[in-house]
């Protein structure tokens, strides 16, 4: 086939102190990619000098946030076509080969494919709640939007494909990491339901959490995953209640600081009567 029906990938990964996961990301899109971009928010350890080692064209951007940080690689990738990969992701050898028999085909009207991705923890790969995203994009027509949280390629009413092979997750460090992550991820997502007008609920504070544990537990059959089900089940019911928590905190201190904002001006335009 002509080179010019040829479809190029740029994978670009984002990544920040995580040098052994990102090099074990770059290696296992090696097999498919024309050009690997690897935006790094400013690590201390190994992780630019390794994917330098690998052949990957490295950028060094201080964090703006997840969307930014995506668009900025995107920006600077050579193709049109956007791999986009966490750096603690890996494409399993399936994919990579359906990526390139994908890339000898020529162009047609889809703008954006979705992927398996599945998740560990504990050592256990949770099959049966996978996700369902879009990682592959042509960035001529489709972006990112600056969400503050959960940021994707959004292809509005564009057609989207769908190409077989799985997206590895390895999310799962430890618990006291995963804690850390859930209560920054509750911050940003709080953030986001305030920037909504959204408000604290007393019934999603007792409903979410519930629902969520329903959801993971018996639905999803984490059930069927030991421990590990059952932590992730507990675990995402814990992440509703933060982030309900959180949107009342936010709600609270802004409540707050109006109360002393209005309190301060009622004090200042009406001054104590001078003394005779």
């Amino acid at each position: 086939m002509s080179d010019l029906l040829r479809q190029t990938i740029s994978v670009v990964i984002i990544t920040q102190d995580e040098e052994e996961r990102t090099a074990k990301a770059i290696k296992s899109c090696l097999p498919f990619a024309d050009e690997i971009v690897v935006v790094d928010g400013g690590s201390k350890d190994e992780t630019v000098q390794k994917a330098q080692a690998l052949g990957c064209q490295v950028y060094i951007n201080p964090w703006p946030g997840y969307a930014k940080q995506r668009n900025f690689g995107a920006n600077k990738a050579s193709s049109d076509w956007i791999f986009m990969l966490d750096s603690d992701e890996e494409v399993d050898p399936d994919l990579a080969r359906a990526l390139n028999n994908w890339k000898q085909q020529p162009a047609d009207d889809v703008y954006a494919y979705r992927f398996k991705r599945v998740g560990n923890f504990f050592d256990a790969w949770l099959e049966t709640t996978s996700d369902e995203l879009i990682r592959l994009y042509q960035k001529q027509y489709v972006s990112i939007p600056e969400v503050v949280v959960h940021e994707g390629p959004d292809p509005g009413d564009l057609p989207v494909g769908q190409i077989a092979g799985t997206i590895w997750h390895y999310g799962f460090r430890s618990l006291h990491d995963h804690v850390l992550r859930f209560n920054k991820y509750t911050d940003l997502d709080a953030l986001a339901l305030l920037q909504q007008g959204k408000t604290y609920s007393s019934v999603r504070l007792i409903i979410r959490p519930l629902a969520r544990f329903f959801q993971k537990y018996l639905i999803q059959r984490m059930y069927c995953k030991g421990m590990a089900g059952l932590s992730v089940a507990l675990l995402w019911s814990y992440y509703e209640i933060l982030k309900e928590l959180k949107l009342y905190e936010l709600t609270w201190s802004a409540s707050k600081s109006k109360s002393k904002t209005k309190l301060g001006t009622l004090t200042s335009s009406n001054p104590p009567e001078a003394s005779a």
